[in-house]
Parts: structure tokens; sequence; C-alpha cells
């Protein structure tokens, strides 16, 4: 099947001459390279719909600062590629919606691995790919028949070049996909999306890789905020929580109900997937600012909900249907950007200002003391993604970031608070 329009600028991007020396060289110079990354399981997606966003070296010593060394990309730019090489940060490399046509032919998938990911390995670690994003709730009929024979012509190809045991293939799904979340369960997938989810899940249970869900509490507490109390919706330690009367679980927060509810919506669809996929949280967050109408979204709560995921993360809990599974969790995100479509809730989800100055105040307990870059990874999501037992123990002292100078740019510092 020939390429579409879209996927081969994108190809004759990736084999078009880019300053990667020049990057590489910036990027360097910004990071030490004394020691090793951690393990931690928190990660941050980094988008880049905007006009006035800094060059992707300069996201390095703002990761450094939040001790964060896994980043999603929603696609393979390749100087964005090139700034992460030799810096042990892990990579969710997203694979466009457009390019799903040409990658489910197993040619096609071959073409663009070659050419997109193929050539920034091994400097740069990419540990998956992500097939389209929120593809079954997007209401169009083409991309949901291609989403599988992606993922498998894609995975076809990494085993063909003998990386398929070092780059998985999912996919991102909004919690739209559930028919049912509440109580947590009584989750269950929409029945019209049964006939892909099913098979999707076989292939997860095969490949090993992940299922990924992008939760996202602050869009119940908007639609129901009379029902859900907002200190539930910010994952707030003091709040009591809400029991599921059916399993006499205790929730604690609407983030691992939700996370629940899927898990809980795969058992019902798919029994023997169930005993094997694990649920990972791709996105979530908190915009900063909105429309009149987006009262939820506040400065003042963005910093506590992303405090509170930062926290929860840090302390490896699990949900309580699966307490022994730590929550694994990529925050939205790093940068506000002010090119996306929609209320202005959506352009203002970042941590950070395009100047790389704190959109707030945010305080913290890192996983695991800082990262890093330049280091080498110390466990990570090889042989599909299962973190090593090394450093379990919870530490760190409470933080809070700054604006500090890094190599002549703004960047987050870390501070010991008193």
């Amino acid at each position: 099947m020939p390429l579409r329009d879209g996927c081969r600028r994108q190809l004759q991007r990736a084999r078009g001459l880019c300053l990667a020396a020049a990057l590489c060289v910036l990027a360097l110079a910004l990071v030490s390279d004394a020691s090793p990354t951690p393990v931690s399981l928190l990660g941050i997606n980094y988008g880049r719909v905007g006009n006035n966003l800094p060059p992707p070296q300069a996201a390095l010593p703002l990761l450094q600062g939040l001790g964060i060394a896994r980043v999603r990309l929603y696609d393979p730019e390749p100087g964005v590629l090139r700034a992460f090489a030799k810096t042990g940060i892990e990579l969710y490399v997203g694979v466009p919606d457009q390019c799903l046509a040409a990658v489910a032919e197993p040619a096609g998938a071959t073409s663009w691995l070659k050419d997109s990911i193929l050539p920034y390995l091994p400097d740069t670690k990419i540990v998956a790919l992500t097939v389209g994003n929120e593809v079954l709730t997007g209401n169009d009929t083409a991309l949901t028949r291609n989403l599988l024979p992606a993922m498998e012509s894609l995975h076809g190809a990494l085993a063909a070049a003998n990386l398929d045991k070092q780059i998985a293939v999912t996919t991102a799904h909004n919690l739209g996909v559930l028919g049912t979340s509440y109580p947590p369960s009584a989750g269950a997938f929409r029945k019209d999306l049964l006939q892909y989810l099913c098979p999707i899940l076989d292939f997860h249970a095969k490949t090993g890789s992940p299922f990924l869900v992008n939760a996202y509490p602050y869009f119940a507490y908007s639609d129901d905020p009379k029902g859900i109390h907002l200190d539930y919706a910010l994952l707030e330690p003091s709040n009591p929580g809400v029991p599921d009367a059916n399993t006499g679980l205790h929730y604690p927060n609407l983030l691992v109900a939700q996370v629940d509810a899927a898990y809980h919506a795969i058992s019902a669809a798919n029994s023997a997937a169930a005993r094997v996929v694990e649920i990972r949280i791709s996105e979530t967050g908190w915009p900063s600012a909105g429309d009149a109408n987006e009262k939820a979204a506040t400065p003042e709560s963005a910093a506590r909900y992303n405090s509170n995921v930062m926290r929860l993360v840090a302390e490896w809990k699990g949900t309580p249907l699966k307490p022994n599974v730590p929550l694994r969790v990529y925050v939205f995100a790093l940068f506000n950007e002010n090119m996306k479509p929609g209320p202005a809730s959506e352009r203002n989800y970042g941590l950070f200002k395009p100047d790389s100055t704190p959109v707030y105040p945010l305080t913290y307990k890192p996983a695991h003391g800082d990262f890093t870059p330049g280091g080498n990874s110390t466990g990570g999501d090889n042989d599909y993604y299962d973190i090593s037992a090394a450093s379990r123990e919870p530490t760190g002292r409470r933080w809070t970031w700054a604006q500090a100078a890094v190599a002549g740019g703004a960047a987050a510092a870390l501070m010991v608070a008193a």
C-alpha cells in the first residue's frame, strides 16, 4: 500500500539533514554524565503543538529538575529524538494517526521503522511505540480498522530487526472506551468497541505490552462538580474517599478508581488477558487556566493535583484492586501549548511556560533521588518494561522547584524546602 502524503512527508523529514551534531553538543553541555538514571515510575508528556516553544534540548534541564527520566513523544521528530541521544531518558514515541494506514501493511511498517526509529538507535533510548492516540473514541472508522493491524505490523517489523524485546508496541485509549465506570467494580467497555478491544487485549497478552489509558479526574469533576468532591478528584490524602460496595474496596481518590474501572472492564471483556495485562496511565493532568465556564481550571488546583500525582507515584503504590502493581504515570504535560485547538484549558496543561519558567509553584516528593541525564539507566523498561527491584524503598525530602539559569537558559532547579 502506498504511504499517505502526511506519512510520506514525515519520512522525508526523517531522511533529511538535521543539525544533529549541534543539538547533541548543546544537550550534553547542559547536563552531567556522572551518575546513572534512577529507577522511577514517573514520566511526562512532551507535546509540541505550539509556535513559541523552546528547542528540544531546553527540555533536558527541566526534566533533570523534576527527577523525570521517562518521556512520551507524540511523533518521531528527528530533532527531538537526537536531542535525547545519550541522555538515558526512556522514550515512548508516537506513531501519528495519519501513518496508521501505511504501517498497517508489513512493508509500510518496515519502511516507517527504518526511516523513523532505527537511525536513532541505540543512542536514543526508545522503549515503546504508541500507535495513534485515542483512536477508538475518535469516530474515524478507517483509523479504528487500521489500529490493530498497524500494531501487529510494527511488532512484526521490530521482531524482524531483533528489537521486539527492547521496544514494545501499544496504543493509548481515552477513558471514553468505558461504557460504565462507577463503581469501579462495574467497569465495562462500550459494547460497540468490544470487537476491537478484545483482540487488542489478546495482542497485549501475547507481546507483554501495557494497556495505556489517558485518565483525567478533571473531566469527571467538571462534568459533575456536585456529585464528586473536589478533594477526591485532586487526590488529596485527607479526603475520606469512596467505598465500592460490591467489592468492599476503599478508593482514596478518583484516579485509582478510574484505573480499577478499566481493570474490571478488561476482566469482563477478556478474562485470559486480564491475568497478565498491566494498565499504565499515559496521560493525566489538570489545567491551570480555562474559559469562563471552566471554573475548575485554576493554578491552585493544577498544583495540588500534579503534586499529589507525583507523591502517589513516588510511594510505589498500586490501586485497591492491584495493590502490588505500582502505578506508572505520565503527567500531561511539560509545556503549555498555545496552538492546541478546543477550549482554553487545552492550552494550559503544562508545568512550564514556553520560556521554561514554572506555571505555578509545585511541591512533590521525588521517588528515587535526583535524575542526571547523560548516565546509563539502572533498570528501565527492558524485557517488556518490568522495572527492576532496585531502589524500591520510597525516599526523598520534600522539594520545590523554582526558576534558575542553567547553561545560559532558564530552567527548573530543585531546592530543599525547610
